[in-house]
């Protein structure tokens, strides 16, 4: 059974979001795309993608018409299978000849149940509902953080608000151009 990874892009002083619940802070920003290299290695051991509605919106939007040469990790996130935890999509549409499947419920239960269908690890992006619930509940197994060297002041953290203390150990840190850093944190002793 894989690994439920977690990954966040959050601001130096630990927002996924701004106050406005925007994400301006790193959309199009450069830096984000530095570590494009150490992003195909880490899908690489990636079975299948799981996303809130929210996030799936932002991500069926963009990524199905992304260029894999401007965008080089567009590829794995085409081809890898695609789930959104979700009470109201009625459809999750991929570009033109494809859809994500959408699991209704609870969305714990949800991700513990695709953890038994896939051998390889499953990778949430973003979705901050889902990934709260998760950490709540014990189900991540790595969280990863793309840092980027901005200060919001405020807006919504990367956990939840009611996150108790969680020692967490560090597995990697690397860092790359423009200030962007990537840390890995094994959740579970």
């Amino acid at each position: 059974m894989g690994k439920v990874i977690v990954e966040q892009i959050v601001s130096l002083d630990g927002y996924a979001e701004d106050a406005d619940g925007g994400i301006d802070f790193f959309v199009n920003a450069n830096w984000v795309n530095d570590a494009d290299t150490e992003q195909l290695r880490m899908l690489s051991g990636v079975s299948a993608i799981v996303l809130g509605s929210k996030t799936y919106r932002m991500f069926a939007d963009y990524w199905p018409s992304a260029d894999p040469a401007a965008e080089p990790i567009a590829a794995p996130i085409r081809e890898l299978p695609k789930f959104v935890v979700s009470s109201t999509l009625e459809s999750a549409p991929w570009g033109t000849n494809a859809s994500a499947e959408i699991l209704r419920g609870d969305a714990v239960a949800a991700v513990r149940g695709l953890r038994h269908r896939f051998a390889g690890d499953l990778i949430v992006w973003g979705s901050l509902s889902l990934s709260d619930a998760l950490l709540r509940a014990g189900e991540v197994d790595v969280l990863r953080l793309r840092v980027l060297p901005v200060l919001l002041g405020r807006g919504r953290s990367f956990t939840p608000s009611d996150m108790s203390l969680r020692r967490l150990s560090l597995v990697s840190a690397q860092s790359f151009t423009g200030g962007l850093v990537v840390l890995e944190y094994k959740t579970k002793a």
